[in-house]
């Protein structure tokens, strides 16, 4: 590997894993809320502390929320309790704040124990109490509630139904919130007339605050009309499990009640902020590139596309900064955040930010001067345990002189063992956080 090589890798690590830090649970929190004379303070919103403060939640990123929220406000807070994955029940130490374990990313009666409590804590809140709202990515798995007549069961087989069929997120949404008794705004509602700080950390590509943790505090747009159109237009509604029909059809006669909507009184006791996201951490990147002395630029938070597509359109943006310096010259660090996909058609193992860094690495064979870095910010790139993968124009050169064929492994995506054989992964650990996914693209200048 040439000197110029090695600089854009150490270059695009650096710039990722500024990302991170960025996106720290903890750290958002601090940033964005103090106590100061008896009021809380988030975005220049003052909250008196005259009652009750209770703190709910659920999310992947919920437990560090949580106990930054603890350090701030300490015995100010009455009673509380978050879901998190319950494999990371051991690794939070809260004194005031209950933590349950639930199951991700698919709920079960853990989540629904989970969602019970939370909607039974903040019910006991009352006119001048506050309620602090913790969400995150994995929430709407996390924290359920079901409503009468339909089991979790029911809820997990139509929305794989509705996945399966190519349903979109306000497809599914619209109908998950109308079988539920917390999301789509009735947490909200349970709390009235308390007053609701909901922070959270977004998970989702744009930051719709209706669609983080399918909006436990956020008016709800779809109906049940748009429910039952959504299953219908799927092909789903004939093989949807009786009790989801049956309640579906009980809300379109009126017999059922609605998703809270904009205008409910309830809202205006509720303050939804996003206190970090894609955005924010690409702008923290960007201030590190042009702090170690490069050219930097925030391509776009909205990153969508198959993956090894956008592998090819990353390379294609390195060449295009190389031979005439637009977007920007080198020495240069193009950054993009937002969630790609992959269609599954081999039998090998790997994530979207490792099968998009592969198929970069073949389009950059040969290419000196330029690495790539993709990662997930919640550090597991679908089923494996790296966070995504680094490369440059001598990866795939090294993986041939191994007599591997890089092509093959991309067409079983099998990404993760082809870095696991040539190198290249990023590894960070669970980070707790989830604000989607990092792609830093480096272009050093090189002598000529």
């Amino acid at each position: 590997m040439s000197e110029a090589s090695e600089k854009a890798r150490k270059t695009a690590m650096t710039v990722v894993l500024e990302g991170l830090a960025a996106a720290d649970p903890r750290k958002a929190v601090k940033r964005s809320l103090r106590l100061e004379n008896g009021e809380l303070i988030v975005k220049e919103t003052r909250i008196p502390l005259k009652g009750k403060v209770v703190v709910v939640g659920a999310g992947k990123a919920t437990g560090g929320m949580a106990s930054a929220v603890e350090e701030i406000l300490g015995d100010k807070i009455s009673a509380g309790a978050i879901s998190v994955p319950e494999e990371l029940v051991g690794e939070y130490d809260l004194k005031r704040i209950k933590v349950l374990g639930a199951t991700h990313p698919k709920a079960s009666e853990k989540s629904v124990k989970a969602g019970k409590e939370i909607v039974s804590l903040v019910k006991e809140c009352g006119e001048g109490d506050l309620v602090i709202a913790l969400f995150s990515g994995g929430g709407s798995a996390l924290m359920e509630y079901p409503v009468e007549g339909v089991t979790i069961e029911d809820i997990r087989d139509v929305s794989v139904a509705m996945m399966n069929a190519g349903a979109d997120i306000v497809e599914l949404n619209a109908v998950r919130k109308h079988l539920s008794r917390v999301k789509g705004g009735w947490l909200a509602k349970h709390a009235y007339p308390a007053f609701v700080l909901c922070l959270m950390i977004s998970d989702v590509v744009g930051d719709r605050m209706d669609t983080i943790a399918s909006g436990p505090t956020v008016p709800d747009l779809t109906t049940f009309q748009q429910a039952a159109e959504a299953m219908k237009r799927r092909g789903v509604w004939d093989s949807a499990p009786p009790s989801v029909r049956d309640y579906i059809t009980k809300g379109l006669k009126g017999e059922a009640p609605e998703t809270p909507k904009p205008g409910d009184p309830v809202f205006e006791k509720v303050k939804n902020v996003v206190i970090a996201s894609n955005i924010e951490s690409l702008r923290a990147m960007k201030r590190k590139a042009e702090s170690l002395g490069y050219n930097a630029l925030i391509l776009t938070s909205f990153l969508e596309g198959e993956a090894r597509e956008v592998g090819k359109v990353a390379v294609a943006i390195a060449k295009e900064v190389r031979r005439t310096g637009n977007p920007i010259p080198p020495p240069a660090v193009v950054l993009a955040g937002g969630e790609t996909t992959v269609t599954v058609r081999g039998k090998g193992r790997g994530g979207r930010n490792q099968e998009l860094a592969l198929s970069a690495a073949i389009s950059l064979e040969g290419l000196d001067g330029v690495a790539i870095a993709a990662i997930g910010s919640d550090g597991r790139d679908g089923p494996t345990d790296a966070a995504g993968a680094v490369v440059d124009g001598f990866t795939v050169i090294k993986a041939k002189k191994a007599g591997l064929d890089p092509l093959k492994f991309l067409d079983d995506n099998n990404s993760y063992e082809f870095f696991k054989a040539v190198g290249g992964h990023v590894k960070t650990g669970y980070t707790g956080t989830n604000v989607n996914d990092f792609l830093a693209i480096v272009v050093e200048k090189l002598e000529k």
